[in-house]
């Protein structure tokens, strides 16, 4: 069929077109009737039906997460409990308030019980209050010979309370001996009503 051909087609008598004109009209219009309904009802469905799949696939994932963390649950209660326990033993081995003067009396004694002489034992005129134990440096100088400082610093590691030595510096001195100058950390634990006062000065920098 030729131009000429489909421009003598009378459209007001579509019903006598030969069938290949029919065909392309009909084809034309059912395009013309998927565009119209996918512009003003299909796009809007997909859409929803997009987010109701990326929804599904979120409800999904949380899911398994929960179904994860329920199959873990007595492992993470197990390991709760075991963390309750070791920090329970690490509290034991910090004095209360009332026992710091005995943990300064044993770091004393270890020096001088290997013939160590102290030059310095100046505890700081403050604590530094963390959330649940306070914190005492201690600035020593002590002299005495090599084995004498070794031993004693195995000493202090033997203590039954927590007592760090830090800042260690080591020089020998004119009458042949070693100064050792140190801070010595020492720790305890607070009692109900000082956490009480952590917390509430916590809460109020918050604030």
């Amino acid at each position: 069929m030729t131009l000429n051909d489909l421009k003598a087609l009378d459209p007001n008598n579509i019903g006598n077109w030969p069938p290949v004109p029919k065909l392309g009209l009909l084809l034309v219009g059912l395009i013309l009737i998927v565009f119209a309904g996918y512009w003003f009802d299909w796009q809007g469905q997909l859409e929803e039906l997009e987010t109701s799949q990326n929804k599904e696939e979120k409800l999904r994932q949380s899911f398994l997460d929960k179904k994860k963390q329920a199959v873990n649950l007595e492992i993470y209660r197990k390991q709760l409990s075991d963390i309750g326990q070791a920090f329970g033993t690490l509290l034991k081995q910090l004095p209360n308030k009332s026992e710091m003067d005995g943990l300064l009396t044993d770091i004393n004694q270890a020096g001088l019980g290997r013939g160590l002489q102290f030059e310095l034992f100046r505890p700081a005129a403050q604590e530094t209050v963390s959330e649940f134990y306070a914190e005492l440096p201690i600035n020593i100088r002590i002299t005495g010979n090599y084995h004498e400082l070794g031993a004693f610093a195995s000493d202090i590691a033997k203590l039954p309370r927590i007592v760090t030595l830090n800042d260690i510096n080591i020089n020998p001195t004119k009458d042949g001996t070693l100064a050792m100058d140190a801070v010595a950390k020492t720790y305890r634990y607070l009692d109900e009503e000082e956490i009480i006062k952590q917390k509430q000065a916590a809460r109020a920098v918050r604030k």
